[in-house]
């Protein structure tokens, strides 16, 4: 099946509302506000405001039914003033080259909030893997990693898996930089499998991060977290484990949702068994009766929301019927800068993308620490770890927002630009 082919059964951006933005424009006006408030120069904007390398490539597959598919890829890297940088992989139909910087930025952001000592990087190809075989994917993994193979490494770029992407992909990509080096280098990617040098813990990571800032924001509301009925937009890899974390620590989620639509129950939704119902990609509605479209899936009463999904979710077309009082981006992303502010009046706290989902890239880190120690942790190690860094994260953003009375948002983009601000000074680029 060709790619376009591929991409008309896909639906290219079923997740994605009509109240699209460029979130590149937005990331890089946000950023400038930041610099502003702390006091540096335009040059630091300068070079902050885009990635300092950007590679675009096209990779020939030959497709199972003997044809050859040409894919677009993109590799960005933000800044490497303070060490190597790292990103995700994404494989979606909707990837586009800005898309791919401003996720390259957000990276940045997250490694300066938590104190990593890398820059932001993303990765994305403009692919249906939906409507791929395994072995087309795997032909499309290993391209890939053939065609950006001179700027990635332990010590220069570090992938890791990204929306539509997992460790299976992780692995073959791993494989093919072993063979074009010609020496094993697990350092080079994570998101791996156990048995390749992954990391215990890593697959829940995001999810756990996401949760551990919902907790920590609620509890300074004056919430428990076993009082809390929540939404979670997205039922992947990210929004199913928040969705299972939270029904095993006794919140109430009372609705999920994928690509086809959302589902919804006041008293709670059986967790456990919907997780067994979902296919690879995330999807379990095809499977259940009375869905709902994703735009009234959103408005549903509650008071955690969690977007889980795509960019761009909450709009100042639905902004103003949010019914909950507490939002947790676990996607990249998710509010627009009107839909943000029209929250803020209505008094709706957010606690941000690059706060709440770092926990993939904090554990991405400690897999990486891992890997070049040739030593391994325990699951409760690494959890415990990440548990620790995010609760000091959150209450860190929250108290700054506080202090220089701004939204969360800006102060995560203050928080985690300084870093790369001061050591692009210290090296004397400005």
């Amino acid at each position: 099946m060709s790619q376009e082919q591929g991409n008309k059964r896909l639906i290219v951006g079923a997740n994605k509302p009509a109240h699209d933005t460029n979130i590149l424009t937005n990331t890089q006006a946000t950023i400038r506000e930041a610099l502003d408030r702390l006091g540096y120069e335009e040059a630091v904007y300068e070079l902050l405001k885009e990635p300092i390398r950007v590679m675009t490539v096209r990779i020939p597959v030959r497709m199972d039914d003997g044809h050859v598919e040409v894919f677009t890829g993109y590799r960005a890297q933000h800044n490497d003033a303070i060490g190597p940088t790292k990103g995700g992989v994404r494989f979606h139909p909707d990837v586009t080259l800005d898309e791919v910087k401003a996720l390259s930025i957000w990276m940045s952001l997250k490694c300066g909030i938590f104190n990593l000592p890398y820059g932001g990087a993303k990765g994305g190809i403009v692919c249906d893997p939906r409507s791929m075989s395994l072995s087309e994917q795997e032909r499309l993994a290993r391209g890939y990693v053939r065609a950006i193979s001179q700027i990635v490494g332990p010590a220069k770029d570090i992938p890791a898996p990204d929306v539509y992407t997992n460790s299976q992909i992780m692995a073959w990509m791993y494989d093919e930089y072993s063979r074009i080096r010609e020496f094993d280098s697990p350092g080079f990617i994570t998101g791996k499998p156990l048995v390749l040098g992954g990391s215990r813990g890593r697959e829940s990571a995001t999810a756990l991060g996401v949760v551990v800032a919902l907790r920590e924001t609620a509890e300074r509301m004056g919430k428990k977290l076993s009082e809390l009925r929540v939404l979670v937009q997205g039922f992947g890899n990210v929004g199913s484990n928040v969705a299972r974390i939270l029904h095993e620590l006794g919140a109430t989620v009372v609705g999920i949702s994928d690509a086809g639509g959302g589902v919804y129950n006041e008293n709670g939704l059986p967790i456990p068994e919907l997780i067994e119902e979902k296919d690879s990609f995330g999807m379990v509605t095809p499977r259940l009766s009375g869905v709902i479209p994703t735009e009234e899936f959103l408005t549903k009463p509650c008071d955690v929301l969690v977007p889980a999904a795509l960019e761009n979710q909450i709009h100042e077309g639905n902004a103003d019927k949010i019914q909950a009082s507490l939002i947790v981006e676990a996607a990249n992303g998710p509010t627009t800068p009107e839909a943000d502010q029209i929250l803020h009046e209505r008094g709706i706290v957010v606690v941000p993308d690059v706060l709440a989902n770092a926990g993939g890239v904090t554990v991405s880190y400690f897999e990486w620490v891992q890997n070049n120690q040739g030593f391994y942790w325990t699951e409760e190690e690494v959890n415990q770890r990440l548990e620790n860094m995010m609760v000091q994260s959150v209450h860190n953003i929250l108290d700054t927002a506080e202090r220089y009375d701004v939204l969360p948002r800006m102060a995560a983009y203050m928080v985690g630009i300084r870093p790369f601000a001061e050591a692009m000074r210290w090296r004397g680029w400005v």
